[in-house]
């Protein structure tokens, strides 16, 4: 480790974590015997060339490898800085497709006014889908040592991908789970099914395992736990509505994950949810 290595914060052994502003997102460095893989690029080129000097600087070995968690701006826009350094990107296989759905649309009309969203540096940003589409569960030798790469059932994204580096125990696993703030309902959230992906995540996941969500600090798999017990009630609520037939400006939430989410947010899963439903039927 060198200069600049006290912002890099070892979460488990050879497992460097950072928070970066804007928007708190977690960046996190494997270092290996021969390289070093981050995870998630941020939010444009600039930043992603900030992570590239930052790792320079830290650790003795080059980046070899990078991984987006899942398809959403802050986590991926950088990914052009990595590819223009010749730096193969990982991720899920349905990134190119939320792409097109999402990120798309929403970057193209901000780049044609600014003023939209002033917040964001996006003028010169190219969308870069990860150069190699991982469909099914992956444990590829990155930088010398062991990743495990795993596809999600749709959740926070229906391009969710976990990774666990297994010698240090750690799961790092993006938006599916958020310490600074309530998991996010953004743009093809699933918030019928998350619950149940987080379960069905929870049974690999051991106690004493860390875990770094997408934004935040290192949490347990009692912190995971409790997030998807309370995604499990978002979809009680949906469902409940649904069967109803009661309109979005009725329901009323339950305490509990009123407490917990925002108004405007909790309205958001339930639109997605509700037009998802009339869209099937």
């Amino acid at each position: 480790m060198s200069a600049g290595a006290e912002d890099w914060i070892e979460a488990a052994p050879g497992i460097f974590h950072r928070r970066y502003e804007p928007v708190d997102v977690s960046v996190v460095a494997i270092v290996g015997p021969s390289g070093v893989v981050i995870v998630d690029t941020r939010n444009n080129a600039a930043e992603g060339d900030e992570i590239l000097r930052d790792a320079a600087s830290a650790f003795p070995v080059p980046v070899v490898a990078a991984v987006n968690t899942h398809a959403h701006y802050d986590h991926t826009f950088g990914n052009q800085a990595f590819a223009k350094q010749g730096i193969p990107i990982y991720g899920h296989a349905r990134i190119p497709a939320h792409f097109v759905a999402h990120e798309a649309p929403r970057l193209e009309a901000v780049q044609a006014d600014p003023g939209l969203e002033p917040d964001k540096q996006w003028q010169s940003v190219k969308l870069t889908p990860p150069t190699i589409l991982i469909g099914s569960e992956q444990r590829l030798e990155l930088g010398g040592r062991a990743v495990e790469l795993i596809p999600l059932a749709p959740g926070h994204t229906d391009t969710d991908l976990a990774v666990k580096i297994p010698d240090a125990r750690t799961w790092l696993l993006g938006d599916v789970i958020e310490e600074s703030g309530a998991p996010m309902f953004g743009s093809g959230s699933f918030p019928l099914t998350w619950a149940a992906s987080l379960e069905e995540l929870l049974e690999r996941i051991l106690p004493g395992d860390t875990i770094i969500p997408g934004h935040g600090s290192p949490v347990d798999r009692a912190f995971v736990a409790e997030q998807a017990r309370l995604l499990a009630g978002v979809a009680v609520m949906i469902l409940d509505a649904r069967a109803a037939r009661t309109a979005i400006e009725d329901i009323v939430p339950p305490a509990e994950l009123a407490a917990y989410w925002p108004d405007w947010m909790l309205r958001s899963a339930l639109r997605s949810a509700l037009r998802a439903a009339a869209d099937s039927s």
